[in-house]
């Protein structure tokens, strides 16, 4: 029988997983260097659709002391973003992070699994990292993961309710990984005037850091509805100047086809800020 790689993907999210990396990783917090390491294992953790960097504990640069464990809410999503280290869904011990004279609670855990070998998984957000000579943000880089970035002709109109925001035939579309296709649009093709600025930021690790737009006068849902990256990295460099509508919360119509509104964590404004 044929395996949709897609579909067992999505199945193994509740589960503990994990792959090897021979990359050198560092980390430092305020200038104080935490660890230096090269036999991390790339970590995803139950319910999460990012990964981490489990360490081991000998090359961690800090001392450790134990931290209270924090008990999830009950009405998440089934699949949760990067926030929120703190909550975990397998067995294991939180540890606080000593450093540059700050005490960083629950920043670390060790997870019961023997199969990681008692290493550190780290929370990204307090500390800066690089892997080899290269900074990275937003979360460790996914060995599984692509992002495609392809100039389209196609014609894409993105409305809500009933109002046409965007209408191009020159987007630049992006096939990433596990998430819908985004459609970003030049800003000449945007109706601007539209949209308010918002104080909405967000952090990709393959794209850069993104504001965001809402509907002016919208809704709940309407707000943060849009987005863009003013200084995109290297690899997503196409989409300077363009701006992405949410396809869970807009209506998008490709070459005249209704394309169904995706199903994700970011369907309403709610369900993505708990992610």
């Amino acid at each position: 029988m044929a395996l949709d790689l897609a579909a067992h993907q999505s199945a193994v999210f509740g589960m503990l997983r994990f792959t090897p990396t021979t990359k050198r990783l560092r980390a430092s917090y305020d200038g104080v260097p935490v660890l230096d390491t090269t036999d991390a294992l790339i970590v995803w953790e139950p319910r999460r659709v990012v990964p981490m960097y489990a360490v081991p504990r000998a090359d961690l640069l800090v001392p450790l002391t134990p931290a209270m464990s924090h008990e999830p809410p009950p009405d998440l999503p089934p699949v949760i973003g990067p926030g929120h280290f703190d909550w975990h869904w397998h067995e294991g011990q939180p540890f606080t992070v000593e450093v540059a004279g700050r005490s960083l609670e629950a920043v670390a855990f060790v997870a019961a699994d023997p199969d990681l070998g008692g290493r550190v998984i780290l929370d990204w957000s307090p500390f800066e990292w690089r892997e080899e000579e290269e900074p990275v943000t937003g979360h460790p880089h996914d060995p599984f993961k692509r992002l495609d970035v392809l100039r389209s002709g196609r014609h894409v109109v993105v409305s809500a309710h009933g109002q046409v925001l965007a209408d191009t035939t020159h987007a630049v579309a992006i096939y990433e990984t596990h998430l819908p296709v985004r459609w970003y649009v030049p800003r000449a093709d945007v109706r601007t005037e539209l949209l308010e600025p918002s104080d909405g930021r967000s952090t990709c690790a393959y794209k850069g850091h993104a504001r965001y737009f809402s509907l002016a006068g919208g809704e709940e849902d309407d707000v943060d509805i849009a987005w863009t990256y003013e200084e995109p990295l290297h690899e997503v460099e196409a989409v300077r100047g363009h701006v992405c509508f949410y396809a869970e919360r807009t209506d998008l119509v490709v070459d005249g086809v209704e394309v169904p509104r995706p199903d994700t964590f970011w369907r309403t404004r709610k369900s993505a800020q708990l992610a």
